[in-house]
């Protein structure tokens, strides 16, 4: 058996604006004629998050609510830190909720994830997902249109370990059925690569430096290795 592990978020597709770009879309919505920008709200999103803190396991958060609770109070801190009080903040926050998991909404995927994830599923790999993400990920998996090529989907939300945790990439072998033959695709040379590497596993640093998703599969068809 052959697999693959894909980082989702930067690597397979992407959110026009990320977090800041969501937070500014529910302004756009529901607060016409403000004048915050994405840049304003950003320095306010730099830590918080579960990725944040990848070596501090979060089992606990083990429903959708659980794991948003803290999400959605970062979230209305920084609309609070733009001018809005605590009450219309918080609810602000929820509304960038609902709109961050909608794949419908500037969610996308990149010109090459279809056809690549295609011409490996028929050379015989199985694609697996292993993303620091929200707990809807599964579900913007199937919206964009990817569950007919992926097998399945492993997520820091649900695991409770985000990479490069090695737990993270544990899950994600039993997960892929401990394959013989394992490598990690991911756009984070942190989380992604060097978590990859110190748990066995060969990585491959894309979209960086001009490496396309083309340019994995050749290298992936020259250089497989079995993992054991």
């Amino acid at each position: 058996m052959r697999a693959i592990l894909w980082d989702f978020d930067g690597t397979l597709a992407f959110r026009a604006g990320m977090w800041s770009g969501c937070l500014v879309e529910v302004l756009d919505e529901h607060e016409p004629g403000h004048i915050v920008r994405a840049d304003d709200l950003r320095p306010h999103l730099r830590d918080g998050f579960p990725w944040h803190m990848p070596d501090v396991a979060h089992p606990h958060l083990d429903s959708p609510d659980a794991w948003w609770a803290p999400v959605e109070a970062l979230l209305a801190g920084a609309y609070e830190r733009v001018g809005f009080d605590a009450s219309r903040s918080r609810a602000l926050a929820t509304l960038a909720r609902t709109r961050y998991v909608d794949p419908a909404r500037s969610w996308a995927l990149f010109d090459d994830t279809r056809p690549t994830l295609e011409r490996l599923r028929d050379d015989g790999w199985t694609h697996v997902v292993l993303s620091n993400h929200v707990p809807e990920l599964p579900a913007i998996v199937t919206g964009l249109g990817l569950d007919d090529l992926v097998g399945c989907v492993v997520n820091s939300a649900t695991t409770g370990f985000e990479k490069p945790n090695p737990k993270a990439f544990a899950a994600a072998r039993h997960a892929a059925g401990d394959p013989e033959e394992l490598w990690m695709v991911g756009d984070n040379p942190v989380a992604d690569v060097e978590g990859a590497k110190r748990a066995g596993i060969p990585a491959i640093l894309a979209r960086a430096d001009g490496v396309s998703l083309a340019d994995v599969v050749e290298r992936i068809s020259r250089s497989v290795r079995p993992i054991r």
